[in-house]
């Protein structure tokens, strides 16, 4: 097959020469809630047509990689003194796959557990394109499923506004977790 990025032949869809060039991730940071940290890897423009392919069959490897080149490389990074969950954002299973599955299985390290359908959205409209007006009177209505550890890594694709991390964020702290921090793939920030 074809690299997508340089179009040399590769046995993945994205060449070890890009994956280095075009996927090495560096840190953005913003808050939500006023002190919860969201790292994350990419600036939106520059990873933007790969992440669209979410809603496709080829997103599921394209994802994958995204994963392995960041979440991963975190994973074998982060030190705690305690267990933490990644929970990934409304992971159900759409075209296949769920995105945000793939991405908080990465995370697996000592320290990290991914867990799978702990928390998701009573809500299924979809946020894509729309204003944070839009957003606020449409919230996720997250319920969350029970899992051992109280300190947890949410888990998502991009951050626009912030809204659907902070929901979510709350949700678990009604349950008595504790976010440490929240990490994405891209902000989608319009100054990035």
């Amino acid at each position: 097959m074809r690299c997508m990025l340089c179009e040399s032949w590769s046995f993945t869809h994205i060449c070890k020469r890009c994956r280095t060039q075009y996927l090495t991730p560096s840190l953005y940071t913003k808050k939500i809630l006023g002190d919860i940290p969201v790292y994350s890897f990419y600036k939106y423009s520059d990873i933007e047509t790969l992440l669209h392919t979410k809603h496709t069959d080829l997103g599921y490897y394209i994802y994958s990689i995204l994963a392995q080149q960041s979440m991963k490389h975190f994973a074998k990074t982060f030190e705690y003194s305690y267990d933490v969950a990644a929970i990934g954002i409304d992971d159900h299973v759409r075209h296949g796959y769920s995105h945000t599955a793939i991405l908080a299985k990465a995370l697996r390290s000592k320290v990290i557990t991914p867990h799978y359908g702990k928390l998701r959205a009573r809500s299924h409209d979809t946020y894509s394109s729309q204003s944070f007006q839009y957003r606020l009177m449409h919230p996720r209505r997250f319920e969350s499923k029970p899992f051992t550890e109280n300190d947890v890594i949410l888990v998502d694709d991009i951050l626009t506004t912030g809204r659907t991390l902070s929901e979510a964020a709350e949700t678990l702290h009604r349950e008595g977790k504790k976010v440490l921090f929240c990490l994405t793939l891209a902000d989608a920030d319009k100054y990035s």
